[in-house]
């Protein structure tokens, strides 16, 4: 991609190489090729699929429910407000993001786009750390969607029971095991038609959104609380000053609305990625902006005012409370089953991005054991089935935290936070400070708003990644009340950094070229060195590692 004046008018990319009309169309094949890859995977999926995925992921009632302890604790305001205000500093990390997605949309993007605008002096540890952290918290999204899922579908017994029974945290995690292997298994089997099966997620989730919002207000008409209750009334349940309470609020929207790259991640499986890609971020953002802002005026005009009965009830989670209180015990376990059902849906959209990306950076060599992970299976239709179970494994390993302690569990939400801020974050910043004038738009561009928009975005993201390491209770924690993201995400980024300055950095070059010399115009080949890769490299030593990346 060669260098241009960003506000020059843009000029669509014609497609000059050959490809498999399985895959692909020529132009999506020629916009991956300016990237310097050859198409591997099969596009499958339109603009409305991929807000499709994004959207199935953020699954709007389930992820409100996981995360209303982070909530609660500062009452109806930072329910309500909370979600009003993060999610508009979210839409701005969104419209940062839409402009890289759409110059530039490959499964890598966030790793690519850092290697690409940092320095060259910075280019390769940080793009390394941006693969690695991102990695991270696509895995911990995983793992924190299927925790709660298990704690929903638990809670269905406990409800059952008439709250006479109590999951230990063994039980927990052997559902929450099951159901990242199911997750596994479907995740490769249906990959055909999992573009298709976004639009049913999608339903699903509207019709989930639907029933929570007519529902309560019925079940309730007899006790719902004032305007005055729900737009001002502020409590606080920590240890925190009032003020910082309502910040930790901010962390049930980051986490929701968190899965918005899962749109670029499906870059190479969008057909027209370059607008697929950015409006699918945007869409999502923006749905659940609205949508989960209606959800949480419902909740906080139908909940009982005794929040503490809430976040300490019986049934394990406190939106199983709200139903039951509003509906009795057979609406509750009516609307917790279409709950966990939503949340089993969200798990597997996300282990198709997070596969997505590993796969990505194990393509360009740079995870363990990436010449296993970065094959792409022929039998199951051009799917990257070890990087889908390999990322099933890390979550299986992460999921152990939740046999330590209700404190250990709570970071598997949070290091989804730190780990996807500053994957975000990096290459954002890196277009701002060293390669804005290397910043080619695409069909998506947000113009003369561009620069202050990301950096707007970069300070959220460094707030949202101190907010996810504090300790929920209070100050002074106890090894109990100790928030272990800042053990885990420090760990993974001191240790990828360590692992590139010790060993990576004599191997690792950044995103390596798939594509073979033949197809190349001379306008890709110049577009390829003007973006730091080695020509050079492509020859008959590429076309077998090619091919023996396809697993038959």
């Amino acid at each position: 991609m060669s260098s241009q004046d960003p506000t020059s008018e843009i000029e669509p990319r014609k497609p000059s190489i050959s490809i498999n009309p399985e895959l692909a169309s020529s132009e999506d094949a020629a916009v991956l090729a300016d990237l310097g890859y050859k198409q591997e995977l099969r596009r499958n999926f339109t603009m409305a699929e991929v807000f499709g995925i994004a959207f199935s992921i953020m699954g709007l009632v389930p992820s409100i429910a996981s995360t209303l302890a982070y909530s609660l604790p500062a009452g109806p305001v930072g329910l309500v407000w909370g979600w009003f205000v993060a999610s508009g500093f979210i839409f701005f990390v969104g419209l940062a993001m839409a402009d890289l997605g759409s110059a530039m949309p490959t499964s890598g993007g966030l790793y690519w786009w850092t290697h690409y605008f940092s320095s060259p002096k910075t280019r390769n540890p940080l793009s390394f750390l941006v693969g690695y952290s991102n990695t991270l918290g696509l895995v911990g999204g995983l793992c924190s969607i299927d925790y709660g899922f298990s704690l929903m579908f638990l809670s269905l017994i406990v409800i059952a029971r008439d709250g006479n029974w109590s999951p230990s945290n063994g039980v927990i995690y052997v559902t929450f095991l099951a159901c990242v292997a199911c997750h596994a298994v479907l995740s490769t089997c249906l990959s055909k038609v999992m573009g298709k099966l976004q639009s049913a997620f999608v339903i699903l989730n509207l019709v989930l959104i639907l029933a929570t919002v007519i529902a309560l207000p019925i079940g309730a008409k007899d006790r719902r609380n004032d305007a005055q209750y729900i737009f001002g009334h502020m409590e606080n349940l920590t240890n925190w000053p009032s003020g910082w309470t309502f910040m930790l609020s901010w962390l049930s929207p980051i986490w929701t609305i968190g899965s918005f790259d899962s749109c670029v991640h499906m870059s190479e499986e969008a057909a027209n990625a370059t607008k697929a890609v950015p409006y699918g971020i945007l869409m999502s953002i923006g749905a659940c902006w609205s949508l989960g802002w209606i959800i949480c005026i419902v909740i906080a005009a139908t909940m009982s005012t005794d929040i503490a009965s809430l976040t300490g009830s019986v049934y394990g989670q406190p939106m199983a409370q709200i139903y039951y209180d509003a509906l009795g015990k057979h609406g509750a376990l009516g609307l917790m089953a279409l709950l966990a059902i939503t949340q089993f849906f969200m798990g597997m959209s996300i282990l198709v991005a997070a596969s997505r990306q590993s796969w990505a950076f194990s393509r360009d060599g740079a995870l363990p054991f990436s010449s296993f992970f970065r094959q792409v299976s022929k039998t199951f239709k051009y799917t990257p089935v070890r990087a889908v179970w390999g990322c099933a494994f890390c979550a299986a390993v992460i999921g152990l935290l939740t046999l330590i302690d209700e404190a250990a569990a709570t970071a598997v939400f949070s290091l989804a936070v730190a780990g996807n801020n500053l994957a975000w974050g990096v290459p954002i910043f890196s277009r701002l400070v060293w390669g804005q004038s290397k910043f080619k738009p695409g069909p998506f561009y947000t113009g003369k708003f561009s620069a202050p928009i990301g950096w707007i975005a970069i300070v959220f993201l460094i707030f949202g990644i101190a907010l996810s390491m504090f300790p929920t209770t209070g100050p002074n924690p106890t090894p109990s009340d100790m928030n272990y993201t800042v053990v885990i995400n420090c760990a993974v980024w001191i240790g990828s950094l360590t692992y590139y300055f010790v060993d990576a950095r004599k191997w690792f070059t950044g995103p390596k070229i798939t594509i073979e010399e033949g197809t190349l115009s001379e306008e890709q080949e110049s577009a390829i060195k003007d973006e730091g890769l080695d020509v050079a490299q492509i020859g008959p030593e590429k076309e077998k590692m090619a091919e023996a990346n396809l697993d038959v």
